[in-house]
Order: structure tokens, then C-alpha cells, then sequence
């Protein structure tokens, strides 16, 4: 992974943005030393955005097999719907 300044991430952002596309690579731009966000490609989101999907079901199946859980009917009731 490459850390960047936001400075050169400004200065050179199209650079990046090709790394990040067409050769997989990942970006960390940091503020002050601290890393503030990252650039990945399409592929690495979506990858992320499919696992972070997983989990949140196997949570919600979970909390079902325990009765964890508020039906529509009493969501509904407590947000005045």
C-alpha cells in the first residue's frame, strides 16, 4: 500500500487514480500523519461492500434464532408510522 499526503494526493491524482484502476494498487492519503481516507479500486469496494453484506446477515440470523429481533409491526409503533 502507498501513504500519501493529501498534498500529493491533490497534486497527483490522476497518477493515482490510474494505479488505483488499472494496477490494483491501494492508497492511504493521510492529514498530519494520520490516514484520513484510502483510494481502492471498483473491485476491492465491491468485494468489501459483499463481506460487510455477509456479516450483517449472519448478525440478523442470529439475533432471529435468539428473539432478538423488533418486528415491523412494533418498529412501526415506536417511530409513530
Amino acid at each position: 500500500m502507498t501513504d500519501l499526503s493529501i498534498t500529493e494526493a491533490r497534486e497527483h491524482l490522476s497518477d493515482y487514480a490510474d494505479k488505483v484502476a488499472f494496477k490494483g494498487e491501494r492508497v492511504c492519503v493521510k492529514r498530519n500523519g494520520k490516514p484520513v481516507f484510502a483510494m481502492v479500486s471498483v473491485e476491492d469496494m465491491q468485494l468489501l461492500e459483499a463481506i460487510e453484506d455477509k456479516i450483517d446477515i449472519a448478525e440478523a440470523q442470529k439475533a432471529i434464532r435468539r428473539n432478538k429481533f423488533t418486528s415491523w409491526k412494533q418498529a412501526k409503533k415506536k417511530l409513530g408510522l
